[in-house]
């Protein structure tokens, strides 16, 4: 199931995604720390969506509340929920 996810209060505004089975593949942003996240997207590519949750929830970027990488954690736990309703 490919999954599309609008982070907020982050630089990036997109987070593009596969997830079969809890098993995230796939993953692209859209803006952002370029470099950063394209080594986030190599690092979980086959990773189950709790074990990237584990990992990456809760992580900040500067003075905000939340980065990327814990909008991506969001997102892949958002998505693995759609995918289980959808069965």
């Amino acid at each position: 199931m490919h999954y599309t996810y609008y982070p907020k209060m982050v630089c990036s505004v997109q987070i593009d995604f596969d997830i079969n089975n809890s098993v995230v593949s796939n993953v692209s942003f859209t803006r952002g720390c370029n470099g950063n996240l394209k080594a986030i997207s190599k690092l979980v590519d086959g990773m189950k969506a709790q074990d990237i949750a584990d990992k990456l929830l809760g992580n900040t970027c500067g003075l905000r509340p939340t980065s990327c990488a814990d909008q991506f954690a969001k997102a892949v736990l958002e998505a693995e929920k759609a995918e289980k309703e959808a069965v």
